[in-house]
């Protein structure tokens, strides 16, 4: 049963797990100076925690559908936890790349924690639920951007990753405690679970089309967080701390993301996608005339995560109105989807802003979302009935 209490334990435990994700961006100018290395050249330590993390969802979330979820999430976290420490002690941007790849493989525990928290509260209210625990998620990566700032401001981009270590321990301690035991679903074999995957992104209308779109919204996104850091440095002199800081401008998409779930819910998913897709669109928009006034980053930062996650949270909810017994496959398949999307438009994002500056990155934001609005609307299921058959 889903208590308040366990709710609460779930939602933090999204939020400090998906943090780890995103840790590096804020203070990559500084991994650039420190490493003695060119800022493009930086960019694939995130694009390789991306990658990684996309790995991790196809090869690691489908064991939730049959192994005990308990250990397998207190497992990924002490692994984790040891692949930030690696990160920390990193001697070269190789070694850096090779540490984020493998906290990306390790960490995509909210993934795991998701279906958890549906199957827990009876599959009812799929939306509300996802909502709730990604609005935890949001601010665990919102928060992230905001302390690895400041503490790569004032400590150094190394402190950064002890400070999660020492939040991941905290947390694996508090779910030894409350963590329930959590049966899988299925008696399929490992080898069986991974074949399944194409059959159920291909053999269905709804899945195949959330993924596509997934794929589009997700490098709209990608593109802006991994090259903010670089256009803020050079177009306004602003430091890895004002970087941070950007997250919290974004807050209001943890306050959105419930309201998402409800919207779905209440009015369907087509409304949602088209109203959240939209407003990545209209940020797009808004971040091309960018280094004219900050301001518009200030409001297409807003608008971007809004858009992005709330958009999120309706894909999650069309997939958890499907079989129940293929929640943990189908969100491997829309994040696995999503976080290559995530990756490409963090590499080409890095590349073009060190080819052309931030109106070929614009440019690339823009067609990303432009492609992914239509994706999305066209996705969605029509109706209720629809989505749950």
């Amino acid at each position: 049963m889903l208590t308040r209490r366990l709710t609460a334990v779930l939602a933090a435990t999204c939020a400090v797990t998906s943090s780890n994700i995103y840790l590096i961006q804020p203070v990559l100018g500084q991994v650039a100076a420190d490493l003695r290395i060119g800022e493009g050249t930086a960019g694939i330590v995130p694009t390789a925690t991306q990658l990684g993390y996309a790995a991790g969802i196809l090869l690691l979330v489908p064991l939730g559908d049959i192994r005990n979820r308990r250990p397998l999430i207190l497992s990924m976290m002490a692994a984790t936890t040891l692949a930030l420490a690696g990160a920390a002690l990193a001697p070269s941007v190789g070694w850096l790349a090779a540490a984020g790849f493998a906290i990306g493989l390790l960490t995509p525990i909210p993934q795991v924690v998701l279906p958890l928290g549906v199957a827990l509260a009876g599959g009812e209210r799929s939306g509300h639920v996802v909502g709730i625990l990604q609005g935890g998620l949001l601010v665990g990566l919102l928060a992230s951007r905001a302390y690895a700032g400041a503490i790569g401001q004032v400590l150094g981009w190394r402190q950064v990753y002890w400070c999660s270590v020492a939040m991941m321990v905290i947390v694996g301690l508090v779910l030894v405690r409350t963590l329930p035991s959590a049966p899988p679903h299925s008696s399929m074999s490992y080898p069986a679970v991974v074949r399944s995957l194409p059959r159920l992104l291909l053999g269905n209308r709804i899945v195949l089309g959330v993924c596509a779109a997934g794929v589009v919204v997700g490098a709209a996104f990608g593109t802006f967080w991994n090259t903010l850091s670089f256009v803020l440095l050079h177009e306004f002199d602003l430091g890895p701390a004002i970087v941070g800081l950007f997250g919290l401008v974004a807050a209001a998409s943890a306050l959105t993301s419930p309201l998402a779930g409800r919207l779905t819910d209440r009015f369907g998913p087509r409304l949602g996608q088209f109203t959240l897709v939209g407003l990545v669109l209209l940020a797009w928009v808004a971040l091309a005339v960018g280094p004219q006034w900050i301001g518009w980053f200030v409001i297409g930062t807003v608008l971007l995560d809004v858009g992005v996650w709330g958009n999120q949270v309706v894909n999650q909810a069309v997939l958890f109105g499907l079989d129940s017994a293929h929640h943990n496959r189908l969100n491997t398949l829309y994040f696995f989807t999503r976080f290559l999307g995530i990756a490409a438009g963090s590499a080409f994002g890095a590349q073009l802003w060190d080819a052309w500056g931030w109106s070929a990155v614009a440019a690339l934001g823009l067609l990303a979302s432009a492609v992914g609005l239509p994706a999305a609307v066209l996705a969605a299921p029509r109706s209720e009935r629809q989505h749950a058959g």
